[in-house]
């Protein structure tokens, strides 16, 4: 099934070049978490960005109080998908957030969304990591956590491309500019070969826990952190399925002896 699913796939790359995006907001309703509601509503819309033009969506990290929406998209469609995935987040999450940063000029960009955009290799079937950070009191320190796993991944065998980490003030396309302020980042790579998923992810996860007050976390784990710490969450996303990584790396972490 898999195998039938990939020969799918490939054959809607040819001549329709794509590229991942990823999309994370802080929406909820408190400071450390998101409720289960939330979490049902936006998953149950998500499938509706295909509709628009996605190839693949899923909710890919949850992080504390903060959510990412990533997306398989051919080129054309970016803007229209990034701008349903607003829709989204606008309409299910239970506060406007992150949302209220977003504005039509440079000059009026404030603390916003996070997003990340990698190329994808073409006739490859894609595979991707996501690493989605979250911050109590917006710990300034969480930029130089962000370039040490970006850095970490760069010029690794079979990375494709890396995004996201808002060095400055951006334009998201299809939805508007936000700032640098946003302390909730997220990154990705995207990777050409399955058995490199790991490594890679490693690589990222391991630059990151080198720095000073911060935490891998899996899935859905609410911020009960002392404040003046970080902590992210790790996904693959691979043929359409979102794998939390933390679990299966923190066992590979442990020592035996």
């Amino acid at each position: 099934m898999i195998w039938n699913d990939i020969s799918t796939f490939l054959r809607k790359l040819k001549g329709d070049p794509l590229k991942l995006t990823s999309i994370g907001a802080d929406v909820s309703g408190n400071d450390v978490s998101c409720s289960k509601n939330m979490i049902r509503k936006i998953e149950n819309d998500v499938p509706n960005l295909l509709e628009v033009g996605a190839n693949k969506a899923a909710l890919t990290n949850i992080t504390g109080d903060d959510v990412v929406i990533s997306a398989f998209v051919p080129d054309d469609k970016l803007e229209a998908v990034n701008r349903a995935i607003v829709e989204i987040l606008s309409n299910d999450g239970e506060d406007i957030g992150d949302i209220a940063g977003i504005s039509n000029t440079p000059e009026g960009a404030g603390e916003g969304i996070s997003y990340a955009e990698a190329k994808i290799k073409q006739d490859r079937y894609p595979d991707a990591v996501i690493l989605a950070f979250d911050t109590y009191g917006g710990e300034p320190f969480v930029k130089d956590v962000v370039k040490s796993s970006i850095d970490a991944a760069k010029g690794m065998d079979y990375v494709t491309d890396i995004g996201g980490g808002n060095h400055g003030t951006i334009k998201i396309p299809g939805v508007g500019y936000v700032s640098d302020e946003t302390d909730d980042p997220v990154i990705v790579a995207t990777i050409e070969h399955i058995e490199s998923v790991g490594i890679i992810a490693g690589a990222m996860v391991g630059a990151a826990l080198g720095n000073k007050n911060v935490y891998m976390v899996k899935r859905g784990t609410p911020s009960y952190v002392i404040p003046g710490s970080v902590i992210f969450s790790v996904s693959a996303y691979m043929n359409g399925n979102v794998m939390d990584l933390a679990v299966p790396l923190a066992q590979r972490m442990r020592i035996l002896g």
